[in-house]
């Protein structure tokens, strides 16, 4: 699937200080990330705060973002839960007009085991109207989807056309991409893992640094893509404490801040998830200044 190929960002949803959906500031961030020339828009994903939005909100945001957008990249839209037939009629009532493809994350709390985790997401690729992505993201979900489970949905389900690893683990990384199908996506799904994934024969990111620097996310995974590592290291070594910064204290509370700071939406979360402390957003500033020297 070459339309999810390269650099993704997972926008992040702003909101006003009545905490209240920025729409305006959303538009921003839109123009802001095309602008950098990414490849594609990932919205309601971890970064987006999907998990506080309401059902109502998220089809006012995806609405938005489609209408945004306008064709100029594909957008991916997470709808994901551990409820499998709840996904499923979120997915059937969900209005998917510019919509080109969904995250689903693997199912969290309930801790499924891996041919329950395989059902989960063959049952949300069979009443899918569009292509699914796998998120594994075992450190917020307590549940590993295992190179076993993902290859084997890989080769079943032919609406299953990725996964975005997040589990930091190389080895069952390279088990996938050395056993997938040749139309299967590998996308890394953590910022500081991107040259390895890509160098093991991953396809690119979701990013969240791409939200603040998408260009410079974007000439990461481009180098990287075209072999060209000693480019792509030199870049991506700029950005290392960046990277820290962002989840020192979580996501999408880091990345918030530092765009707060490049004025481009309010530095506003939703509880239960909180601002960086002031020492924090400091460091993040300081940083920013330092890239900006460059």
């Amino acid at each position: 699937m070459k339309r999810f190929k390269g650099t993704g960002v997972a926008i992040v949803t702003p909101f006003k200080n009545d905490l209240s959906i920025d729409f305006a500031a959303l538009g921003r961030v839109i123009k802001h990330v095309i602008d950098g020339g990414v490849n594609y828009i990932v919205a309601l994903g971890t970064t987006g705060e999907s998990v506080t939005i309401t059902k109502d909100e998220k089809k006012a945001v995806i609405s938005y973002v489609a209408e945004a957008i306008d064709g100029h990249v594909p957008l991916v839209v997470g709808i994901g839960g551990n409820n499998t037939q709840e996904i499923i009629n979120s997915i059937r009532q969900t209005k998917l007009t510019g919509v080109d493809g969904i995250l689903s994350v693997a199912p969290y709390y309930n801790k499924p085991t891996q041919r329950g985790l395989f059902q989960h997401f063959k049952a949300i690729a069979t009443c899918s109207p569009l292509p699914l992505i796998i998120y594994n993201v075992p450190g917020r979900t307590s549940c590993n989807v295992s190179a076993d489970t993902c290859l084997e949905l890989a080769h079943e389900c032919d609406n299953i056309v990725a996964v975005k690893e997040a589990s930091g683990d190389m080895t069952q990384i390279m088990k996938i991409i050395k056993g997938k199908p040749e139309n299967f996506n590998v996308i890394s799904g953590d910022d500081m893992l991107t040259i390895p994934i890509i160098a093991a024969g991953g396809t690119g990111v979701i990013s969240v640094l791409g939200n603040a620097f998408p260009a410079q996310c974007t000439e990461i995974v481009s180098n990287a893509l075209k072999n060209n590592f000693k480019t792509a290291r030199e870049t991506q070594f700029r950005f290392l404490e960046m990277i820290e910064l962002l989840f020192i204290e979580g996501n999408p509370a880091g990345v918030k801040a530092m765009m707060n700071i490049m004025n481009l939406c309010n530095n506003t979360l939703r509880l239960p998830l909180v601002t960086v402390s002031r020492s924090t957003y400091s460091r993040i500033q300081k940083a920013i200044e330092e890239i900006n020297r460059k």
